[in-house]
């Protein structure tokens, strides 16, 4: 199955250290404690009287002027002081710690190959791939014909990056024919990105030129055409338009454009590149159209009707259509139809309680069906005349993170996939289908060293407060107890617990070289697979969604109570994080049990999520109602966002040191969340525990782009943990 329409039906997203001993577990930094300047101070931000009333429920919000009426524009002289006077004081708090960023920084930086490549992909005449050189902050994109020659430069990241505060590669297609490369760039987080096409003979650029692209560009019309998705003024992504070569924008025709404005449209080819495929959807339901690649301004033919809560999508084979949908079971099922009655379905593989199946990919002799077993990714092989028939790709560990790539053509016959776990660093297979044989390609190299034997894994079950199990996955040094004796600390240690808990996602147990930063001086490091994610299949996810939303933030308490149960950490010594609805978790978690934690990191935290839900001028309000709830039209909804949206329920308790994140031009989270959050948290909080707040001024959702901006960010983040959990020294 395509990549296309699982970016449009979901919205996934987003990721210390040693505190004293219980006993003497009070030593966060007083933020009062510091001479009197206007960086060392925090900022306090006016209360102006604002309030609103819904299905006869006044609230009252006093830090609503930080959202600047006038966005996306932010102009307000008000809002942009506060901001700026935010930053300056992070930046007067984190001073102190420049010296252990610095460290921190450059202790990640050497477990990164600087001069790291790619393993290369073959796709038609042409093999691809993408370099690293030392020192860079972005890629250099390579090709080299299949039959010999030398290698071609066809994009180099970094000279489109020079200069710019902000960079980030979008979509990157070359046609069938090998001569032309669309790209899509976005050069200040906005996520509104601009599409150029370069001859790749010439090495010129013509003179097209698409604007507010949202989505990937694909190749039609025999390499004379491009099919992309504007976007809105509301960030919206509603139609899907034909451009045509060389032909002035204004053109360009409309292939498809959706009339409802919760739901956002994608397009991509099928298996063998003659279909055209057009879905469109929201968080639980979709709909999806087919035309002719060569003739793309055709008629296009529906295969099935939206129906609310039927998830489905295809992909198109010697003139059979494929079907995975969750029409007939919550875990989907696998079917397939005739070209010319699409909506007939007959059922291949059925949906199963025990198999979750998440994909699927069809090759000329084969397909191949990805999904979980009991939380474990499964990539299995299956013929057409034998569908029911495994053949299971094995892997040698007990929690692993593993599943197809980058595999182009339609005739091949050896799969390329990337495995790693907790303890074991990315790695890049190759399967010989005929053999039945894994050849590694690539294992990710660590130039300071690593040995994944001084390290363990384990996957433990926390029993939520309503009886449900629920997985995490824990890293830690086997000498973990002699380096905390070292350190000091008798006892329990100190454990960093991430999750994410939304849209479906699920938080891989996969490798990471920065976390060793906190491994390394002692931490547990755990991810709890909260409801809300998929991992344990599809009913996972609708249980921590809508109305059960607050079993999010109760599995991620109690997995973390259960951990200081079991002997991993104490109380105070948990440190969290978590971004976007990520962010969310980490603001009901710390107004539930503030206690457990010694420092939290919120990157761009989806905080006021009453007031966005409310605003359905916002970019993604209409979309997200199908997550959350609709507090507009819905009095029931109102009051359960209302129970637990972490802005709302700030309350005079004592609260743990945070870092809290955001970007201006964010349209995501947008800026005014984590503003307004940290506002109200300095005013009503009865601590003196610190609370920082940093907002990137040309970046947007994802931070600071180029590898070596992001790794400060990083290095920032452990920094802060590390000082507020007493290890700065360290």
């Amino acid at each position: 199955m395509s990549q296309f329409l699982r970016s449009v039906l979901t919205c996934a997203a987003a990721c210390a250290l040693l505190a004293s001993s219980p006993a003497t577990a009070n030593t966060h930094k007083d933020e009062r404690s510091v001479p009197e300047n206007t960086a060392a101070t925090p900022p306090i931000a006016e209360k102006r009287e604002h309030s609103y009333t819904h299905h006869g429920i006044t609230i009252s919000d006093p830090y609503d002027w930080l959202y600047d009426k006038s966005y996306p524009t932010i102009d307000d002289e008000d809002v942009l002081d506060y901001v700026k006077a935010e930053n300056a004081y992070f930046e007067a708090k984190m001073a102190g710690q420049e010296e252990l960023t610095e460290a921190l920084f450059k202790e990640m930086r050497a477990r990164i190959k600087e001069d790291d490549s790619t393993v290369p992909q073959r796709n038609g005449d042409y093999l691809y791939w993408s370099e690293f050189e030392e020192g860079a902050q972005y890629r250099k994109h390579y090709r080299k014909p299949v039959a010999g020659g030398e290698p071609q430069l066809i994009l180099d990241q970094n000279e489109l990056a020079e200069g710019l505060e902000y960079f980030r590669l979008g979509a990157l297609s070359v046609s069938k024919n090998g001569r032309y490369l669309a790209y899509s760039t976005d050069t200040n987080g906005s996520e509104r990105y601009t599409a150029r096409i370069k001859d790749l003979e010439t090495g010129e650029l013509l003179s097209d030129e698409l604007t507010g692209l949202r989505g990937g560009i694909t190749w039609v019309a025999n390499d004379t055409g491009l099919v992309y998705t504007p976007s809105t003024e509301e960030w919206r992504s509603l139609e899907i338009k034909l451009h045509t070569i060389g032909e002035p924008n204004d053109s360009d025709v409309t292939l498809y454009l959706e009339g409802d404005q919760s739901f956002s449209v994608g397009a991509g080819l099928s298996a063998q590149e003659d279909y055209l495929i057009i879905a469109t959807g929201d968080n639980e339901t979709s709909e999806v159209r087919f035309v002719s690649a060569d003739n793309p301004t055709g008629e296009l033919t529906l295969v099935k009707p939206r129906q609310k809560g039927v998830e489905y999508n295809i992909d198109i084979r010697e003139g059979e259509l494929w079907v995975w949908s969750n029409d007939e079971h919550i875990n989907f099922r696998l079917a397939k139809a005739d070209l010319a009655t699409p909506g007939e379905w007959e059922t291949v593989i059925a949906g199963s309680n025990d198999f979750y199946l998440t994909d699927f990919d069809l090759f000329e002799t084969f397909f191949v069906t990805e999904g979980r077993l009991n939380g474990l990714d499964q990539v299995q092989i299956r013929r057409y005349d034998a569908p029911l028939e495994i053949e299971p790709i094995s892997f040698p560990e007990a929690s692993y993170d593993a599943g197809l790539t980058y595999n182009p053509e339609y005739d091949q016959t050896v799969l390329r996939l990337s495995y790693e776990s907790m303890v074991t660093p990315d790695t890049v297979y190759d399967y010989d289908v005929t053999a039945k044989t894994l050849t590694t390609l690539k294992t990710q190299e660590i130039p300071s060293g690593y040995d994944a034997s001084q390290y363990v894994t384990e996957r433990v079950e926390i029993e939520a407060r309503d009886g449900t199990m629920v997985p995490v996955s824990i890293v830690m040094r086997k000498d973990r107890e002699e380096i905390l004796k070292k350190a000091g600390i008798e006892g329990p240690g100190p454990l960093h617990l991430y999750a994410y808990g939304a849209y479906g996602y699920a938080v891989p147990p996969g490798f990471s070289t920065t976390r060793l930063s906190l491994v390394d001086r002692g931490f547990a490091y755990a991810i709890a697979h909260i409801r809300g994610g998929d991992d344990l299949g599809r009913r996972w996810y609708l249980q921590g969604k809508m109305f059960e939303r607050t079993n999010t933030f109760n599995d991620f308490v109690d997995a973390g109570r259960g951990l200081i149960k079991r002997g991993y950490t104490a109380e105070g010594m948990v440190t969290a994080s978590g971004g976007s609805a990520g962010g969310e978790l980490m603001g009901a978690i710390i107004n539930q049990d503030p206690k457990q934690y010694g420092a939290i990191v919120a990157h761009v935290p989806f905080v006021d999520v009453l007031n966005t839900m409310l605003n359905e001028d916002l970019p993604l309000t209409p979309g997200e109602w199908q997550e959350w709830g609709n507090p507009i039209t819905s009095k029931e909804s109102f009051a359960y966002i209302l129970s637990y949206s972490p802005y709302d329920q700030v309350k005079a308790q004592d609260y743990p040191p945070m870092l809290v994140t955001a970007g201006l031009n964010d349209p995501r989270v947008t800026y005014w969340e984590p503003a307004k959050w940290v506002a109200k948290l300095r005013d009503t909080k009865t601590d003196d525990n610190l609370l920082l707040l940093k907002t990137n001024m040309g970046a947007g959702h994802g931070g600071q782009s180029g590898r070596w901006n992001s790794l400060k960010e990083t290095a920032e983040e452990y920094a802060f943990i590390l000082w507020q959990m007493g290890m700065a020294g360290e």
